[in-house]
């Protein structure tokens, strides 16, 4: 990807976003012609000059050092992971490094024992861009049951988590509020394209979901961020109905997330998720 331009996209974006107002500035009402704050305020409240923040914006400028990011991402009220995207970023608009050609993601067979381990409870190995390379018996019922559970065995038949997410109905179906699904997916694909700057499989997926869904593309476009983590989600099987369901995002040594579900122990959603993973043994 083009790291200068997505860096000064970046930063337009969420300068964009921030109001006058709410960092003491004057808002001038209708007669302030650009959205959220001007290129020199912003640069005012960072204390770097403005001609050199505009270069940053416009990609003309190459090796911004570490204390200039800090200041800029104070000045932009970023989050620690908004702030390691912008970091990643700026990283990756220097030259690009000398490189094998990237070797296709695998599992590992540690990683395959850990997720078997499991038994009932719902996990998957996700790669860079969110490329599901493996899941457990459990974690295929929940997430994509309709599919073939052979299906990440092979690179060209493995789904991704944004791909099921905003192109798979019966994904879209399992989130009772899927446009915060929806935005978490494209936040940590926007971290990961940061993170792996100089990887062609995460632009090729990103063409393809902006191609084939307006959403995934108006919410590329906002250019927020998110790290793993956990969240919460009340999800609608069809095979058990509604549970709430606590998604937890797990980083390996070697790169990979292992994503794991959870319910409350003697909920309703801890009854409907071990009736799927009984159902999922009888259906296998």
């Amino acid at each position: 990807m083009d790291s200068r331009r997505q860096l000064g996209a970046f930063l337009q974006t969420r300068r964009s976003q921030m109001q006058p107002a709410a960092v003491g500035l004057t808002g001038y009402g209708d007669r302030r012609r650009v959205p959220g704050l001007r290129r020199e305020e912003l640069a005012r409240l960072a204390g770097v000059s403005a001609s050199y923040y505009a270069r940053l914006e416009q990609g003309t400028s190459q090796n911004a050092s570490p204390e200039v990011l800090a200041a800029i991402a104070r000045a932009l009220r970023l989050d620690d992971a908004e702030t390691r995207h912008l970091y990643d970023l700026a990283a990756g608009t220097r030259a690009r490094p000398v490189t094998r050609r990237r070797a296709p993601e695998r599992m590992t067979a540690e990683l395959a024992q850990l997720i078997e381990a499991m038994g009932d409870t719902p996990a998957l190995v996700l790669g860079r861009r969110g490329d599901v390379l493996a899941w457990n018996r459990t974690g295929h019922a929940l997430f994509a049951g309709h599919l073939d559970p052979a299906a990440p065995d092979l690179p060209r038949t493995r789904p991704t988590t944004a791909g099921l997410v905003f192109l798979d109905e019966h994904t879209r179906d399992l989130y009772a509020d899927w446009p915060a699904k929806a935005r978490a997916v494209v936040g940590t694909l926007r971290l990961a394209a940061g993170q792996h700057p100089h990887d062609p499989a995460i632009p090729a997926l990103i063409g393809e979901l902006t191609v084939r869904s307006p959403e995934f593309a108006a919410m590329w476009a906002a250019h927020r961020v998110k790290a793993g983590g956990e969240a919460v989600y009340e999800m609608r099987h069809p095979l058990v109905g509604a549970m709430t369901v606590t998604q937890q995002a797990l980083r390996t040594e070697n790169g990979r997330t292992v994503v794991v579900a959870t319910t409350e122990t003697g909920s309703p959603s801890r009854a409907a998720m071990s009736l799927l993973a009984h159902s999922s043994v009888f259906g296998s």
